[in-house]
């Protein structure tokens, strides 16, 4: 079996920038823990990324807070996740998930049998979505998500996706 780690959205827009929070600053050890646990072949990290049209599309008119553009310091991966990620894959993605991530395990899954976990941010919103994604294209690959490596925009709204999560077969580890 061979365990593979996805890390969504360590950015530092989302940890300690507009949208960051105490949970997700609290997170980032945890998450660095956990990639040093795996070969570096084995981890594909995600990055949330906009354009300077951010404002005029259906995100930006809903969430009016321009995050995650790229190039900027904000768009960056959070420096200790990027020092621990040494090379590791980044795959940037404008959307709550990442069809070519799913294609990507996909592809991983028709050569090896895969255990995947997922770590990152935010949990109900992007790590959702992307574990919904991995299920759907994978329904019998064991997909884990790391409870206290995840933070939400919420308290509430993290163990609200957890909840929806564990529903859709995904297992929650402590």
């Amino acid at each position: 079996m061979r365990k593979i780690l996805l890390v969504i959205d360590m950015q530092n827009d989302f940890i300690d920038g507009p949208l960051g929070t105490p949970e997700a600053e609290a997170v980032v050890d945890k998450v660095v823990e956990v990639i040093s646990q795996y070969p570096l072949e084995d981890v594909i990290a995600t990055r949330d990324t906009h354009g300077s049209d951010y404002a005029d599309t259906q995100e930006g008119r809903r969430l009016p807070v321009p995050h995650c553009i790229k190039g900027t310091l904000g768009w960056n991966l959070h420096p200790r996740v990027a020092a621990a990620l040494n090379g590791a894959a980044v795959m940037g993605k404008s959307t709550f998930a990442s069809k070519k991530l799913a294609e990507k395990v996909a592809a991983m899954a028709r050569t090896d049998n895969l255990e995947i976990t997922l770590v990152g941010l935010c949990t109900d919103i992007c790590v959702v979505s992307n574990a919904l994604l991995l299920k759907a294209y994978l329904p019998e690959t064991p997909i884990r998500v790391i409870e206290s490596c995840c933070a939400g925009v919420t308290p509430a709204s993290h163990q609200a996706a957890l909840k929806t999560m564990e529903m859709c077969q995904i297992e929650i580890l402590p």
